[in-house]
């Protein structure tokens, strides 16, 4: 008998945080809470979320509540506020604790077992999913899926399965790959393309769905990365850009990657994980990494505007 995630605590509330908070409590609302301190804490309490139209008000605790500690752990904060939010989930992992990062990039994971024991991870990327959050207003017409599971997956232990069951229990759309690691730098190429090329051109998708020039920077940026992986021991493939422009041309023309999403309003993007991880790992390997090198340049003068 696997043991059921009763409790579920979020830290980050952006739009793909706040998504996911949601299927939760239209589970059950007693299950999810969101960590939060500060103004943003009495922001929540206050005024709540509104996701898709629907007013959520969650229950929100503090860092340094002492309670109980939680089943399942979904960490969905940007790269530089992972090392704050490590030390703020900390009262939430007890012994039984499953951590899943929703991040971006391919060392959060890594990050996290440096701190709790790779023992409390799972590997999980999301691929998909439209949500964008302005105020206290988040919004998605895709959920997309998250792909999720030990290193490898050819039978499914107690960890995956106690996921499984809350993700099919809250109809969170998932896949559990028998190579997770080939997954998350699968992800990892298609951010370093379509999220860089659209922060330094401003388009949304639109823009790559009918311009080859826009496409062939994405891509380009893509095969740097692809070469990284081969280095690393993980096979990517031409065939995965194709399949990626297949999905790409299903999204809503006037969707927007998040680091466009960052640009427009003025925040800090995550370059420093997608083209400073790139052109790190191109000097490691010995790959020569010009686009990525580019993007990195560009973007670090667009946020230092």
């Amino acid at each position: 008998m696997v043991a059921p995630i009763k409790t579920i605590s979020v830290i980050g509330a952006g739009g793909m945080g706040a998504a996911y908070a949601s299927k939760f409590y239209d589970l059950d609302k007693n299950r999810v809470f969101l960590i939060a301190k500060g103004e943003r804490y009495d922001r929540l309490k206050e005024k709540g979320l509104i996701v898709n139209g629907r007013h959520y008000f969650f229950n929100v605790i503090r860092p340094e509540e002492k309670g109980s500690p939680s089943d399942l752990i979904l960490v969905a904060v940007k790269h530089h506020q992972l090392g704050e939010a490590l030390k703020d989930i900390s009262n939430m992992v007890g012994e039984n604790t499953l951590i899943l990062s929703v991040m971006n990039g391919i060392e959060s994971e890594a990050q996290i077992g440096a701190v709790y024991g790779m023992d409390k991870l799972l590997y999980c990327v999301a691929v998909g999913i439209d949500a964008v959050r302005q105020g206290n207003r988040v919004s998605f017409s895709r959920q997309g899926k998250l792909f999720f599971g030990e290193a490898e997956n050819i039978d499914y232990n107690e960890r995956v399965k106690r996921v499984q069951s809350l993700f099919d229990q809250a109809e969170i759309v998932y896949e559990i790959p028998e190579d997770m690691i080939r997954t998350l730098w699968w992800k990892f190429m298609i951010n370093a393309g379509i999220n860089q090329a659209s922060a330094v051109l401003g388009a949304p998708y639109s823009v790559f769905q009918r311009s080859g020039d826009a496409k062939e920077l994405m891509e380009s940026a893509m095969r740097e990365v692809m070469a990284i992986a081969q280095a690393t021991g993980v096979h990517l493939s031409e065939a995965d850009i194709t399949n990626w422009n297949l999905f790409l041309s299903s999204l809503s023309p006037d969707g927007k990657t998040s680091m466009l999403q960052d640009i427009e309003a003025r925040r800090k993007t995550e370059i420093e994980m997608f083209a400073g991880k790139v052109i790190e790992l191109g000097k490691e390997h010995g790959i020569p990494t010009p686009v990525n090198q580019t993007l990195y340049r560009v973007i670090k003068v667009i946020e230092g505007d």
